[in-house]
């Protein structure tokens, strides 16, 4: 259970939360975009966090708090890391999650902070510094055998403008298939080749089977009169049908942790 914060500790929403403002739009950008590729790639969850201080706590504490809220990494994997940047406090901590202890250990945390981040502090230069931390983490993750990363296919297939797409290619394929093969044999086939082009987009087999089943049915249950297997969409709103499958939401996009433990790995420093 994580442990309760004398300082608020923010709502994750992103791989990089700048709430000292140290870091322009494109340097975040820049960061966010390449934690990203490491997830996508390995797994593995880094977040960055800056702060103006993390009093009364010591960075220790907040980070470990911050952590464990936060729950950076894959659950039973536990590949998380956070980097905190402590700006007035003049002091920074790398927090390792269990599973990277290893590769990741506190005498090699300690040196990252000390021999590549804060030279770039001491110089005012913080984007300078948590990218070239940033950098060197990735480097030991990407040298560490983990398991690969979990495939989320049908998450990505209903949070990206891909199920908007199948919609409208269903109804105007149901439309052709009926013309062509009748209204049976154009139904069977308008669900088919609808559940194949949901399993083409990455929704997975188990969306695409559920998709093709309900364009079939639709398609059947229509006599050209509307929906997919009719010949229009009489009085339809396109841009509602989003969110009658599976609650896509465009705005849905946003970053979390995956349930990954940490046991107060990692090192501090100061400037």
């Amino acid at each position: 259970m994580a442990a309760l914060s004398e300082t608020p500790v923010p709502a994750l929403a992103a791989r990089v939360t700048d709430l000292a403002g140290v870091f322009t739009a494109e340097q975040k950008s820049a960061l966010e975009a390449r934690l990203a590729a490491l997830e996508s790639q390995k797994g593995v969850q880094i977040a960055v966090l800056t702060v103006l201080t993390t009093q009364p706590e010591a960075i220790e504490q907040y980070s470990i708090n911050v952590a464990e809220q936060w729950k950076l990494g894959r659950k039973s994997v536990d590949d998380g890391i956070l980097l905190l940047l402590a700006k007035d406090d003049r002091k920074t901590r790398i927090e390792v999650g269990y599973g990277l202890e290893g590769v990741i250990p506190d005498a090699v945390a300690k040196r990252i902070i000390e021999e590549i981040m804060i030279p770039f502090f001491r110089n005012g230069d913080y984007y300078g510094g948590i990218n070239a931390g940033v950098e060197k983490l990735v480097g030991l993750v990407q040298g560490e055998s983990l398991p690969p990363p979990e495939a989320k296919s049908a998450d990505v297939f209903l949070s990206g403008p891909y199920v908007f797409l199948v919609f409208v290619i269903a109804l105007f394929s149901g439309s052709l298939m009926r013309a062509i093969f009748g209204p049976v044999l154009g139904g069977l086939l308008n669900g088919g080749i609808c559940g194949a082009l949901v399993w083409f987009l990455g929704g997975g087999l188990v969306l695409a089977l559920i998709a093709g089943v309900i364009i079939m049915l639709f398609s059947l249950g229509n006599n050209g009169s509307s929906g997919p297997g009719g010949g229009y969409y009489g009085g339809g709103d396109l841009s509602g049908s989003r969110s009658s499958w599976g609650g896509f939401s465009s705005g849905d996009n946003g970053f979390s942790g995956g349930g990954g433990d940490f046991g107060g790995g990692g090192a501090s420093g100061s400037w």
